[in-house]
């Protein structure tokens, strides 16, 4: 049964051939995770659908590479050297090293003179960088530089699966593809005619935000085109809020793999979290993360939840999948059309939303109200 669910990455998600190579790759915790037992069960796993995984993938690619490293501590965090020399080849992380780049770019502090420059190098040795990335690190690499040269400037095609769970292969993974596709598409097209979205909630979420000159990106599973990136599970379309401008207050009622004893108030001005308010103990892990870097507090994210076999709230890759929800991210948002560059990435999820969408000529639409699409989709 799993088997064959792997397969199917291999086989309808991704469309490998038998010329192409493939790269899939996990962590493994440090003594400096600090993770309840629970989530550090789930993430001794998923070493094993990793294997599982490379293992599989051996019937389908002419190649396939699989590499393990020490945990980076964060999503967004960008992946050590060996990674990137399992992707890009040896020759353009040589290149990379001996201009004095690649450590810029691990710590996301290359100038925009200095990153392009470094995709000159990638360009020139992308023959040699692998054509899928199948990414099971219990951090996520979506929101890096990493990610992001192997897909636009090579054109690999990159299911990124940060926290995954075996048990999502019979629930968010067993999804009719193709109307999923149809109604992310759908939803796409309104939310990307958007010029202001806003968001309430019944608990007293209320942000408002705008997307002005922002794209709207539909996560539709589909990874067969090159340069494709998306979630396993999938089913959302996103895009990155114009950068100072959010306004509102978030209710946390779920961090990304658990229920909070109680709610969290986060007070949002000129586009960051200002004020961390709530008595559970996840208040001060994110207090101490939003001090680090001034960006980190960044409202980067909005997204909205269109699979309709996504229903698990405790874990976030596939909360944020749930039909009818909104997830808002903090941290980074350089990789899909924002301007902030953070090793952080962290989503929230917000259950029961509605959503208005404003427009240009000032109309607006309802596109969710209390968790429930308004028109047909």
């Amino acid at each position: 049964m799993l088997t064959g669910a792997v397969r199917e990455i291999f086989r309808t998600n991704l469309a490998v051939k038998g010329t192409e190579r493939v790269l899939v790759f996990t962590d493994r915790p440090t003594k400096r995770d600090v993770v309840p037992d629970e989530d550090l069960q789930r993430w001794s796993r998923l070493k094993d659908v990793a294997m599982l995984t490379a293992e599989t993938g051996r019937g389908f690619a002419r190649e396939v590479v699989f590499y393990c490293y020490p945990s980076r501590g964060g999503h967004g965090v960008e992946p050590p050297e060996g990674l990137w020399r399992a992707a890009f080849g040896e020759r353009a992380v040589d290149s990379l090293k001996e201009k004095r780049l690649l450590s810029a770019l691990i710590r996301k502090k290359a100038s925009p003179e200095k990153t392009a420059e470094a995709e000159e190098i990638i360009r020139r040795h992308c023959a040699e960088a692998v054509d899928v990335v199948i990414a099971l690190s219990n951090y996520s690499t979506s929101h890096t530089r990493f990610r992001d040269l192997l897909t636009r400037v090579c054109g690999a095609r990159y299911a990124s699966m940060p926290l995954f769970d075996a048990g999502m292969f019979e629930g968010a993974m067993d999804v009719d593809w193709k109307a999923l596709r149809k109604r992310t598409k759908a939803i796409a097209g309104m939310v990307g005619k958007a010029v202001e979205v806003r968001v309430t909630t019944p608990n007293g979420t209320d942000i408002r935000l705008s997307k002005k000159g922002r794209k709207a990106f539909a996560d539709t599973g589909d990874l067969r085109r090159p340069g494709s990136f998306g979630n396993l599970p999938a089913g959302e379309v996103y895009f990155a809020p114009r950068e100072g401008t959010a306004e509102g207050t978030l209710v946390l009622e779920w961090a990304p793999t658990r229920r909070l004893s109680s709610p969290l108030r986060l007070t949002v001005r000129a586009g960051y979290v200002e004020k961390v308010e709530g008595e559970d103990e996840f208040a001060l892990t994110l207090r101490e993360r939003l001090a680090e870097r001034r960006e980190n507090a960044n409202i980067a994210e909005v997204g909205i939840g269109t699979n309709d076999r996504a229903a698990r709230p405790d874990n976030i890759l596939e909360s944020e999948k749930i039909l009818g929800t909104v997830h808002i991210a903090l941290g980074d948002n350089s990789s899909f059309g924002g301007e902030v560059k953070t090793p952080f990435h962290q989503d929230f999820v917000f259950f029961r939303p509605t959503v208005v969408l404003t427009y240009r000529d000032s109309s607006e639409t309802i596109l969710l109200k209390d968790g429930r699409p308004v028109q047909p989709l």
